[in-house]
């Protein structure tokens, strides 16, 4: 099933595409101007970015897989205390779930109210804090329990979360061009970042994971991770995805895009998969030259 009403806000131009078009010195007036990904739709300090340099690009190599549940319309992918956590979406089918890594399977889960679309997630010392996608509030769940003990108010959509334990934030992202940042503690917004890929912004942000000082991304509707600058926003490193699980094998080739970062810090492990996928794939990447 489609997700409803989720059009994407840019026009999907692939990255790689882009990164070639906009960076390359000699890239020609046409295809500077196919590159054009939104213009920032309302004037704001943080939304005239600056002309950047090429971001590094790398291609990912397996290194084992675990089962996945294709039912699982993954949204949030995360590890607390060594353990593997997922959030899913769709109305009536949004979990909380503390999954067994090599069989896939969910050993304990928590259902959001059938009313609302759950979106990303991550943990916050003994917290999980997930979102919504169009309902206008995020939950707090027990760790442990996985219960849910508060909720709290988000403005606009609700689309990727991530926790910033270097500065004690949580990053959010809406599906516009900037990531927001919210106290941990009161969840109240503040500050904005605009991200931007050779001088232009970066909408449909989905998944994101902390990674090592950095704030990696799914795009809606595209086979590329972005590696984020949380300081600058500017994009510093593509990370191509396609070969991982190719959309002509998806039975929706549209809706079953990648959708899960899950780094531990612990090992320096790196977990991708994706909205339905089969499988979630250990990695490790390595720059192309």
């Amino acid at each position: 099933m489609r997700r409803a009403g989720y059009a994407s806000v840019t026009p999907v131009i692939p990255l790689l595409f882009l990164l070639l078009a906009c960076a390359e010195p000699g890239a020609s007036p046409a295809a500077q101007g196919q590159a054009q990904v939104q213009a920032p739709s309302e004037a704001s300090e943080s939304a005239a970015p600056a002309p950047q340099q090429r971001p590094d690009l790398y291609d990912v190599t397996v290194v084992r897989r675990y089962p996945h549940d294709t039912n699982a319309f993954t949204q949030g992918l995360f590890f607390a205390n060594g353990t593997l956590y997922e959030s899913t979406g769709q109305k009536g089918a949004s979990r909380i779930k503390r999954l067994n890594l090599k069989t896939g399977k969910a050993v304990a889960e928590a259902a959001l109210p059938d009313e609302v679309f759950g979106e990303g997630a991550t943990v916050v010392g003994d917290r999980i804090v997930s979102l919504t996608w169009r309902a206008g509030q995020g939950f707090v769940h027990d760790l442990e329990t996985l219960k849910r003990t508060a909720t709290f108010a988000i403005e606009g959509e609700g689309w990727g979360l991530t926790y910033d334990p270097d500065t004690d934030r949580l990053i959010l992202s809406d599906g516009t061009p900037e990531l927001r940042f919210l106290d941990p503690e009161t969840y109240e917004e503040t500050g904005r970042r605009a991200v931007s890929l050779g001088g232009r912004p970066v909408a449909d942000l989905n998944e994101l994971e902390w990674v090592d000082g950095e704030v990696w991304a799914n795009v809606w509707q595209q086979d590329v991770i972005v590696r984020i600058d949380p300081e600058t926003g500017i994009v510093t490193g593509l990370i191509d995805v396609q070969p991982l699980f190719p959309a002509n094998r998806r039975a929706e080739p549209y809706d079953d895009v990648p959708n899960g970062i899950a780094y531990e810090p612990r090992t320096g492990r790196l977990f991708l998969t994706g909205k339905r996928w089969p499988d979630i794939f250990e990695v490790t990447l390595e720059p192309r030259s």
